[in-house]
């Protein structure tokens, strides 16, 4: 492409032509994500004048879906206790501006709520939460239910990842799995949530089926992927594989199996092995 605009001289007629060659380019864009991560074909039209509205008008193509907690000071975490708190430093009839505000100060487990576990949170030298690479935070979504056989000592197997395959085709490589137990109808109900360490998690061999599938991540509406029992295999695998792992999912009933992407977005704190984050679904419309 910049061979090409080198060469563009000005004149209308040139510039049409670069344009033209632009719209092109982002609808055999458009049609390669879709057909990626869709694959099906009797919807490729309706998808495709949805997403090219994008280009000609500011309607968004997708249905935007939380999948985050909402942090407070009576949620669980991995300790049990809250690890969250929040405080009014200044409030608003203190204010001495004519301007009044509210200003207020977080306390937290950098690992609290929905959040991100990068790649050193348990391999030394490996990514910290700011260097992980965007394009990777921002992915197609497989989510995988098994929350009709889910129960506290459930735990994923290769025979699920199997049945789903079946299913639903081959896990594309590139794609941000999800696992959905049910785990987080207990959500607010925070010692039913934790269960001192009892929840649906995953196996060592799906994860390493996983890894050989090339996912980016894998995300869970558990505590973790792993009890403390099983010596965390999940973690070591994935993050080990400068992959990330995401906990604490809410609302993944409302994601299709495949055809959603995913928007991981963690704050960004230099060094950070965990972090607090905003986890969204984009299901095309």
């Amino acid at each position: 492409m910049k061979k090409n605009l080198a060469t563009i001289v000005s004149g209308e007629s040139d510039q049409n032509a670069l344009l033209g060659m632009q719209d092109k380019e982002r609808e055999a864009q458009t049609r390669s994500v879709y057909e990626h991560t869709r694959g099906r074909e009797h919807r490729s039209d309706a998808v495709l004048r949805s997403s090219s509205s994008i280009w000609t008008d500011s309607a968004f193509p997708y249905h935007i879906i939380d999948l985050t907690h909402t942090l407070d000071e009576k949620i669980s975490s991995w300790t049990g206790t809250c690890g969250f708190h929040q405080e009014v430093k200044l409030d608003y009839d203190l204010t001495t501006s004519d301007v009044s505000f509210r200003v207020q100060q977080l306390k937290m487990h950098a690992g609290i709520g929905t959040h991100i576990d990068a790649p050193a949170h348990c391999s030394r030298g490996k990514a910290t939460v700011e260097q992980l690479d965007l394009n990777n935070l921002i992915a197609p979504c497989v989510m995988i239910d098994v929350s009709a056989q889910a129960h506290e000592s459930y735990t994923l197997s290769l025979d699920d990842l199997a049945l789903f395959e079946k299913k639903e085709g081959m896990i594309a490589p590139n794609s941000f799995v999800l696992i959905r137990t049910g785990w987080d109808q207990f959500w607010n109900q925070p010692e039913r949530y934790h269960n001192n360490y009892r929840f649906p998690s995953v196996s060592k061999e799906a994860a390493d089926f996983l890894i050989q599938r090339k996912a980016v991540g894998l995300g869970i509406d558990t505590l973790s992927p792993d009890r403390p029992e099983s010596g965390y295999p999940v973690h070591a695998a994935f993050l080990g594989s400068e992959k990330y792992i995401v906990e604490n999912v809410a609302n993944s009933i409302s994601l299709p199996p495949t055809g959603s992407f995913i928007l991981a977005l963690p704050i960004k704190t230099l060094h950070g092995t965990e972090a607090p984050m905003r986890l969204v679904g984009l299901l095309p419309m």
